[in-house]
């Protein structure tokens, strides 16, 4: 649901359904956008279904002495109760002409039944956001920056996803950020690495690469650096875990298959499969079988509160690169 005008939400009742926190909030605020371009002087509430009461929504809606256009926000519809649902269900007959109504529901099997009631109910607007495959996110990044006045290639957006990870809300504030700094100009793969060179995850997984792709004195540096700017070992180990299952995966994985195809046999975004590609020339099924063992003891030791984590963690960046090639 891409900007909805009022006409679209007053009167109505959107009901949001999804597992995407980020998705369902932005639909909601959407909802808000349009009324408040409506009405400037509109009134906004919200409240969560767990605690409602059956009057409760009456008196939400209700106009107030200041504005008559009104928009609520029903969180959590998934643990309204049995009372407070027949009142929602008996509201969303036959709404008001000035209020527009948001419930949003996580998408799970908790209250089916008032979803069941409420989508048979032609005042009712459903809105599904469909949350994102990981191939989708460089476009998703791409979007974000574009309508803030900047712009950024795939490479670079490739690299926010490395720096940031896949959680959307955290992509977007990136993104906005950088688009913020930006107005007007290009985010580069350059800019990107300024900004979140210092993310522990990132720090982690540049370890494990280097390591996978024997850069013995790379790695090292890189682990010095991250350890010194506080990253935890736990996180080193998770990204050669990561970095290991991956590769054995790539290994394995039948010849002549569509990027798309491997990337999800494999677990990795399909950018992501070029340094897969250049890093799995230099492991045999032998050594990659022996780099699992060494991940994992590694992991142990470190979990088992090793008296030195550092040196564990230097050992498995040269033993790894041993392995290679």
């Amino acid at each position: 649901m891409a900007g909805p005008r009022a006409a679209d939400v007053l009167g109505r009742v959107t009901l949001v359904v999804g597992k995407e926190e980020f998705l369902n909030d932005r639909i909601v605020t959407q909802v808000r956008e349009a009324v408040r371009g409506h009405d400037p002087e509109a009134e906004f509430s919200s409240t969560t279904a767990s605690g409602m009461e059956a009057a409760d929504l009456g008196d939400l809606a209700a106009p107030s002495l200041f504005s008559a256009i009104r928009c609520v926000v029903v969180t959590d519809l998934a643990s309204v109760n049995a009372d407070a649902a027949d009142g929602l269900i008996e509201y969303a007959a036959a709404p008001a002409d000035d209020v527009a109504l948001v419930l949003v529901h996580d998408g799970g099997q908790r209250g089916s039944g008032v979803l069941t009631k409420l989508r048979k109910l032609p005042t009712v607007t459903e809105v599904k956001p469909v949350g994102l495959k990981p191939s989708e996110l460089p476009g998703f990044v791409a979007a974000e920056i574009r309508s803030r006045g900047a712009s950024i290639d795939q490479a670079a957006s490739e690299a926010l996803i490395s720096a940031v990870g896949q959680d959307l809300r955290s992509l977007a504030a990136a993104a906005r950020q950088l688009a913020s700094d930006c107005a007007g100009q290009k985010v580069t793969v350059e800019l990107v690495g300024r900004y979140f060179e210092g993310r522990a995850e990132a720090k982690s997984f540049a370890v494990a690469d280097h390591a996978f792709s024997g850069r013995r004195a790379a790695a090292l540096e890189e682990l010095r650096w991250a350890l010194e700017a506080g990253t935890a070992a736990v996180l080193v180990t998770s990204a050669f875990a990561g970095s290991v299952r991956g590769l054995a995966r790539l290994k394995g994985a039948p010849r002549g298959a569509r990027d798309a195809d491997l990337a999800r046999d494999v677990g990795v975004p399909p950018w992501k499969l070029r340094t897969l590609r250049d890093q799995v020339r230099g492991w045999s099924p032998e050594d990659l079988a022996a780099a699992v063992r060494a991940v994992a003891t590694a992991d142990a030791d470190i979990k088992g509160a090793a008296s030195d984590p550092a040196y564990t963690l230097e050992r498995l960046v040269l033993t790894i690169t041993d392995l290679h090639g």
